[in-house]
């Protein structure tokens, strides 16, 4: 007999397939839109032989699009939108926030400040990366600055973390605002790397997202059980085994790092992280073994679909942290609205 144990993990099993298997669906229509649209049979006749490493059966032109372009440019943007929503789903149980999100902590100021310094004075010592590096650079040292705030009590409580990143965080946002105030003609630049793109992102880009989103993801996940057992409190954890200190520091460090790859490669993008676990919690519930699986895979479906519909559908294309947070913004006041009717009953 089924009992009810044995069909929620059956459930949840089918909500991850069905997601990986949309995501795969969405990932090859988005292939085939744009200016020069291709088919199907096309994309697949072409992605085939460059698995096995046959002769190229499609024309110059459409290799070139698909190979070149396209392909490079979907990747990076699900890479990213999975490593940000599997950060948000860590961060929302690690610091027992549901407004937590890979930006809480103050990763994205940093990212923007070094990306933005870099800007401004013409850096290039490392060639076309240079941004990348020092976008990284500055999400990993305010990321290693919030620690040793957090920290000094000896202990990483969400308090703490939540206070110190957000003071680290506002002295950040000071010193872009002051970068914008010299960058003279040049603000227009930093002003749109800050509001994020996937424009000329190249395979090394999709290599590197891809790394870092898979590689937190499995860390994030081993610990799943660790992260279910912390939600009940730091005392009850410690009661049960967890060594909290420890477990918090790890999956911390893991989430603020990927964060800090995904924004150093896109630019700042908002809500993804925050609003993607909310809605996987409501289909899976909170055991983290399903929701970070079911997170990741929402993320990238909700960023390669804004990506696609900004690259292929409007007249113009919007720097895709403008369009999540337009679209992020009144979903996440939906569910506002609709946890405080819960609560009321």
């Amino acid at each position: 007999m089924t009992t009810a144990a044995s069909r929620t993990p059956l459930r949840n099993g089918l909500t991850v397939a069905l997601l990986a298997a949309v995501l795969a669906g969405l990932g090859l229509a988005a292939c085939g839109l744009g200016v020069i649209p291709i088919p199907p049979d096309e994309i697949l006749r072409g992605l085939l032989d460059g698995l096995r490493g046959a002769a190229d059966s499609l024309s110059a032109t459409t290799a070139g699009i698909l190979f070149d372009v396209r392909l490079p440019r979907i990747l990076t943007c699900t890479a990213v939108g999975f490593g940000l929503a599997v950060a948000g789903a860590v961060f929302q149980g690690l610091l027992l926030n549901p407004l937590a999100d890979p930006f809480t902590l103050g990763v994205s100021s940093g990212a923007a400040f070094g990306a933005a310094l870099a800007l401004l004075l013409g850096l290039s010592f490392f060639g076309p990366a240079t941004l990348l590096v020092l976008a990284f650079a500055g999400a990993a040292l305010t990321l290693a600055a919030v620690i040793s705030l957090a920290g000094r009590d000896g202990e990483l409580s969400p308090a703490s973390l939540i206070l110190a990143g957000v003071i680290v965080s506002a002295i950040l946002s000071a010193g872009i605002s002051f970068i914008k105030y010299l960058a003279d003609e040049r603000v227009s630049v930093i002003v749109f790397w800050l509001m994020g793109s996937f424009v000329g992102r190249t395979l090394g880009d999709a290599a590197l997202a891809g790394f870092a989103a898979l590689t937190a993801f499995a860390v994030c996940l081993y610990y799943g059980r660790d992260l279910n057992i912390m939600s009940l409190g730091t005392r009850s954890a410690r009661s049960l085994g967890v060594d909290t200190g420890r477990v918090r520091l790890i999956l911390l460090v893991t989430a603020s790092l990927v964060s800090a790859v995904c924004v150093s490669v896109s630019g700042i993008i908002g809500f993804v992280g925050l609003i993607v676990p909310h809605l996987m919690r409501m289909v899976v519930g909170p055991d983290n073994r399903w929701l970070l699986p079911a997170s990741g895979l929402g993320g990238a479906i909700l960023l390669l679909l804004a990506d696609t519909v900004t690259r292929a559908l409007l007249p113009h294309e919007v720097p895709i942290g403008v369009l999540t947070a337009l679209i992020g913004g009144p979903v996440f006041c939906w569910i506002f609205s609709r946890s405080r009717r819960l609560a009321r009953g």
